[in-house]
């Protein structure tokens, strides 16, 4: 039986450039409901924090990682989400490449923080988006990030009100560049795997008389967050549920879910053939065919994809079956209408189906 749990690999604390501590963390995310929550502060990785926060009978696995990019680089490109290493990495920051060579050495996970990261210009916000597209070694890469999202639609200040108080406007799906390159990557066979998070940072702005919080850690927690799936619960020892949700995002046995229009606890996509199945981040060997399964939540729009084309769609469904006769990288996508607009709302691993 799979175990599904719900967790944001991405947000910062006062250790660099958010605005809470850790508790602030872990109790926000115990509001929203979360199974895990991981710290990535910029540059330091702050040891000695790990384990479950508690209040009450409900509790939250804090863990931590870092993301690090060249400080010394202007704009700062290529930040890379960094779990597992068990030691501060950033002095390797200087190459990336080095520093995917350090966190393999360590056996540790390297996602591509926020790959498309748009400048705002009339908030000086630089582009920060990944540039450097000759490495290798990276895991996977964060699909869909919340506030690079927020970020890329501030075109004038009066837009920035607008969104700043009605933030569930805000997001509609990953940047369509960033799934053209992944799908580019897994048509080329590369395992490179997909998270969501919402890089909080619980930021106050003010504009005039307007003040406000960018936006608080409970209401990102609610967005875009990584689902991950497990063969037996959470075992409270947080060490080693510490190792089972990276070893699973390792394999690509997850997937990134809008949970703020509906929650996306449930989404199952898996494949069958004749003599073996395989689920999300698995591969399967065509033979004679194989069968791939959709089930989501509630009735959605819901797309096949190989390589990158649509291969069928299915309209207000909740289950999609299809029949594959070629070999490929196949993953599903889902819509829902939320706010008056057609916005994504989950986004599988992928199959190989070789």
């Amino acid at each position: 039986m799979t175990h599904e749990v719900v967790g944001n690999p991405h947000c910062h604390t006062r250790y660099s450039d958010g605005h809470g501590n850790h508790q602030d963390i872990a109790r926000a995310a115990i509001d929203a409901g979360l199974d895990f929550v991981v710290v990535s502060d910029h540059n330091v990785w702050v040891g000695g924090m790990d384990g479950y926060r508690y209040r009450g009978r409900d509790r939250v696995l804090l863990l931590v990682g870092e993301e690090i990019h060249d400080q010394d680089r202007q704009p700062q490109k290529n930040h890379l989400l960094v779990y597992e290493s068990g030691e501060e990495l950033a002095a390797y920051a200087h190459d990336t490449q080095t520093l995917l060579d350090a966190v393999r050495a360590r056996d540790g996970l390297a996602f591509l923080a926020h790959p498309s990261d748009p400048a705002a210009p009339l908030f000086d916000e630089d582009d920060l988006s990944w540039e450097d597209w000759t490495v290798s070694g990276f895991n996977g890469i964060e699909l869909w990030n919340f506030m690079s999202e927020f970020k890329s639609k501030l075109s004038s200040r009066l837009r920035a009100v607008l969104l700043a108080y009605n933030p569930s406007l805000i997001a509609e799906g990953p940047f369509p560049d960033v799934l053209e390159r992944w799908d580019r990557m897994l048509s080329d066979g590369k395992p490179v795997y997909a998270i969501g998070g919402s890089d909080a940072h619980a930021a106050p702005a003010s504009m005039g008389p307007l003040k406000r919080v960018i936006f608080p850690y409970e209401f990102l927690f609610q967005t875009v967050n990584t689902h991950v799936l497990l063969e037996n619960p959470l075992s409270g020892d947080s060490a080693e549920d510490r190792r089972r949700i990276f070893r699973a995002m390792r394999a690509g046995r997850c997937f990134v879910g809008y949970d703020l229009p509906a929650p996306t606890h449930g989404f199952r996509f898996s494949a069958f053939g004749d003599r073996d199945e395989a689920a999300m981040g698995g591969s399967l060997d065509l033979r004679l065919g194989a069968t791939v399964q959709i089930h989501t939540p509630r009735r959605a729009l819901i797309r096949l994809i190989k390589d990158g084309r649509i291969v069928q769609t299915w309209r207000d469904s909740q289950s999609a079956v299809h029949t594959v006769r070629e070999p490929g990288a196949y993953r599903a996508e889902a819509y829902l209408s939320y706010m008056g607009k057609l916005r994504g709302w989950i986004y599988s691993n992928p199959i190989f189906i070789r």
